[in-house]
């Protein structure tokens, strides 16, 4: 039985647009960016409190570019298929490596709601003590309080631009009254970006979320539209353990079978079943060891 696909046309006239402005703005000012970059957030706080959005998967999507960001600014050559795999074919007993180790804490940063426990969690390393003072550090709105963070955290240990990155994102969110941690500052900024202080690093903090502010928003677009099949087959199938498997494709970037709640047969032929209904893609373009998501 093949079912019939849901009309998805209007998936991205159900959500609310950027304005040009926004999107084709250019700020050659420090107020100009700052006004752009608070036009993008306030638009991001907007749909990110939607139901139709798919926040957790976008949180994930966005902590694998982050990872990847990262990664290439520390001149490893791992990208996301590299990322995937490093963290998604894990067995017990297995080392990410290196590259791999940042994207889990990515993973894990965006996972949980905001706490000490969530952050150092993602920041095994560094002590809660520490983690709390850093947090702490930043004052007044979102970006100052995120370049506070940045600061701080840079001030004590120069080379911890990871726990730096996810502490500013941390304290960015919090400041906007989001629950969870939203990687914007981490896909934006670029590596000099972090030897700068003062205003020149709160400007290259407005420059960096005004463009990861309309790069989030072309992705939750594009998330609302591809989890649209998904959410529509759904109700129809018949598997044990489906409505979970579901569930996981929804908010999660990439799966393999055995981590369904599935057994492995059925995990492997839901996936397929899947992919044939135009629901999920399988990811790697290879025989064996596959992943997939939407």
């Amino acid at each position: 039985m093949t079912f019939p696909m849901p009309d998805i046309s209007d998936a991205q006239e159900t959500l609310p647009h950027l304005p040009t402005w926004v999107t084709r703005g250019y700020g050659e000012t420090a107020e100009d960016v700052a006004f752009l970059s608070g036009a993008a957030l306030s638009h991001l706080h907007l749909v990110l409190t939607r139901d139709d959005v798919p926040s957790a998967l976008l949180r994930e999507r966005l902590a694998l570019r982050a990872a990847e960001v990262r990664v290439t600014h520390s001149g490893r050559p791992e990208r996301a298929p590299e990322l995937r795999d490093a963290v998604h074919l894990l067995r017990d007993g297995d080392l990410p490596g290196p590259a791999g180790e940042v994207y889990l804490a990515w993973r894990r940063a965006v996972e949980r709601p905001i706490s000490v426990a969530s952050l150092q969690r993602a920041l095994p390393d560094h002590a809660p003590g520490a983690l709390d003072r850093w947090l702490s550090a930043g004052q007044g709105a979102p970006v100052a309080r995120a370049v506070g963070v940045l600061e701080a955290v840079l001030s004590d240990a120069p080379r911890a631009h990871l726990a730096a990155l996810i502490l500013a994102d941390a304290a960015l969110a919090q400041t906007l009254g989001w629950s969870h941690l939203v990687p914007l500052l981490a896909t934006g900024l670029k590596r000099a970006d972090l030897r700068l202080t003062g205003a020149e690093l709160h400007f290259a903090c407005h420059r960096a979320l005004h463009a990861a502010g309309i790069e989030t928003t072309r992705l939750f677009t594009d998330l609302t539209r591809r989890t649209a099949p998904l959410r529509a087959v759904a109700p129809r199938l018949r598997a044990k353990g489906a409505a979970e498997a579901v569930a996981l494709f929804l908010a999660r970037d990439a799966i393999a079978p055995a981590a369904l709640p599935l057994p492995d047969r059925a995990a492997r032929r839901l996936c397929n079943r899947l992919v044939q209904l135009g629901a999920i893609r399988e990811l790697t373009g290879r025989d064996t060891f596959r992943l997939y998501g939407v």
